[in-house]
């Protein structure tokens, strides 16, 4: 009788967890995509005459912040949207990404505002001009949009370019300044040499933190890129489900760690390019396929193979940030492996939380029984997702 009723204690246990784990990823549709943060672009040239300032964010986070705009509550925007709304839009738009030169704010000339596609989602992009800068002069860019916000994860990937040099950077958390101070550069044909490099320098965001360096920028955003990705750290976990030894887990996360990577690395350079749709479908159906061996393959002694060869579809997944910033070879190596570090950080954080876990799990007699469960659960979001990606 006690042992009756322990196993049915653990089986309730069990089941009110899945139970609660699928009400939160179907009641809430943000957790249902992969990457579901808020993301921006900026990209700012300084000419000998002019400055132009392009920027972008994803239509989504428009109809967040400005409630009003979606007349229609359709959760998409359209132009005849933008357009009713334009005046204050853009007024809200350039005073809340503000350029400021030795501390004063500079007021741009709109050029357009249009629907853009990019990765299969739209967003809205606002191209500005500035007058010219001069050497000497400090220019700061801060980004004050979602910072009242506790929770967000919106990040806004910067690209500069000045006199032939280029700087990159992740806006994000409290970090959401950016200064630079312009210097003349080295005339080639006098010095011999290269251009001297513009010269850049942390300064203070709201809230009086400083702004962290590139490297620790790109570091936090692969971080948060995998933090938000739930269709890869779901993939991890249903790697993970099945009783293994330790050995066989560390030759998981490895070949998983080694072939994302290369993919990233391939993608980034341009080397490798494969339609998003593609792509993102793929990384559904990956992780059905290793869902349906928890519950039918008898042996997965040998799942590190089968990891390396999806882990390399999950690259390309992780490469579209990076992607879409045109970062310049003087700071693509280190953004690439910062921000590969940063992935792998929390990678390896949730598998030794996730170890203790499956260890009390295997140990259940009905371990077999709760595993066979919890794929289930596994391959409805992955048709969920692969449904959603195909149509």
């Amino acid at each position: 009788m006690k042992m009756d009723r322990q196993r049915k204690i653990q089986s309730k246990t069990v089941f009110r967890l899945i139970a609660i784990i699928s009400l939160i990823l179907f009641t809430f549709p943000a957790l249902t995509f992969a990457h579901p943060y808020s993301a921006s672009f900026t990209n700012v040239e300084f000419n000998e005459d002019e400055t132009t300032f392009h920027f972008s964010i994803d239509t989504l986070s428009i109809i967040e912040l400005q409630e009003d705009i979606d007349q229609n509550n359709d959760n998409i925007l359209q132009m005849k949207e933008i357009n009713n709304e334009e005046d204050h839009l853009v007024e809200f738009l350039t005073h809340s990404v503000i350029l400021d030169k030795n501390n004063e704010q500079q007021e741009p000339e709109v050029i357009s505002m249009e629907i853009e596609e990019k990765d299969n989602k739209e967003f809205l992009s606002l191209s500005l001009k500035y007058s010219a800068f001069q050497p000497g002069d400090t220019i700061t860019i801060n980004d004050g949009l979602f910072y009242k916000d506790a929770d967000t994860n919106y990040v806004n990937l910067l690209s500069a370019t000045m006199f032939g040099e280029s700087s990159q950077a992740a806006l994000q958390g409290e970090n959401r300044s950016w200064t630079i101070l312009l210097t003349e550069p080295q005339q080639e044909q006098q010095a011999g040499g290269d251009p001297s490099s513009s010269s850049g320098q942390a300064d203070e965001a709201p809230g009086n933190k400083t702004a962290g360096s590139s490297w620790l920028s790109f570091f936090k955003l692969g971080m948060s890129h995998i933090l938000t990705g739930y269709d890869h750290l779901l993939f991890l976990f249903a790697l993970l489900l099945r009783k293994q030894t330790f050995k066989q887990y560390a030759l998981i996360v490895t070949s998983f760690t080694v072939a994302h990577s290369i993919t990233l690395s391939l993608a980034v350079l341009g080397i490798m390019d494969l339609p998003s749709k593609f792509v993102e479908s793929m990384i559904a159906l990956s992780i059905i396929y290793v869902a349906v061996e928890n519950i039918f393959r008898k042996e997965v002694s040998h799942r590190w193979g089968l990891t390396f060869v999806f882990g390399l579809i999950h690259g390309l997944g992780f490469a579209n940030i990076l992607q879409e910033m045109n970062l310049s070879k003087g700071n693509l190596a280190s953004a690439l492996v910062s921000f590969n570090i940063g992935i792998e950080v929390v990678q390896i954080m949730i598998v030794l939380l996730l170890l203790p876990l499956l260890t009390y799990l295997h140990r259940l007699k009905d371990s077999s029984k709760y595993i066979k469960y919890g794929s289930i659960v596994i391959i409805l979001f992955g048709a969920f997702w692969l449904f959603e990606r195909l149509f």
